[in-house]
């Protein structure tokens, strides 16, 4: 299984589009949110991933076919300090459970070494566990769990 990180250009913005409304499906359980009029789930920032040089956009592919995507930010400034965060982080349910978000999530580290923060909804139980467990793998157990507004967050530093 050849799993890939493809940065997500500007004309398959639809694509990625399409598949954060499966996303959002699976997080509404967590998070309450409702779709819109249309029956879409809305993404204020999306637009934003190619007008801001700090953020990040991957599809992830798993022998060429689309799995999943990453979002987030890079160098960010957040109260002074520069820090890296996962906004959005998405693998079909076929592909869950073989590893692919823990390489998709490790190699996300290492391509931005620094300080990273990594924030979950409060009820949303399963992301908890899963970014505790891939955190816990990357750095041998060298992280702090801190109090976001939203939920837990798991921070610590990549050093690749």
């Amino acid at each position: 299984m050849n799993i890939e990180l493809e940065h997500v250009s500007i004309d398959e913005k639809p694509v990625l589009r399409n598949l954060m409304q499966l996303c959002f499906y699976d997080y509404s359980e967590f998070n309450n949110e409702d779709v819109g009029p249309y029956g879409l789930f809305n993404y204020k920032y999306l637009d934003y991933y190619w007008t801001e040089p700090e953020r990040f956009a991957y599809f992830v592919k798993i022998d060429s076919k689309l799995a999943g995507f990453a979002l987030g930010m890079h160098n960010w400034q957040d109260n002074g300090k520069h820090v890296n965060i996962v906004s959005e982080f998405f693998i079909l349910r076929k592909y869950r459970r073989k590893g692919i978000g823990m390489k998709v999530a490790h190699r996300l580290f290492a391509e931005f070494p620094g300080r990273w923060s990594i924030g979950q909804e409060a009820d949303n139980y399963p992301a908890q566990a899963f970014w505790r467990k891939v955190i816990d793998a990357y750095t041998n157990g060298n992280f702090i769990e801190v109090q976001w507004e939203k939920g837990p967050a798991q921070e610590f530093e990549s050093l690749a």
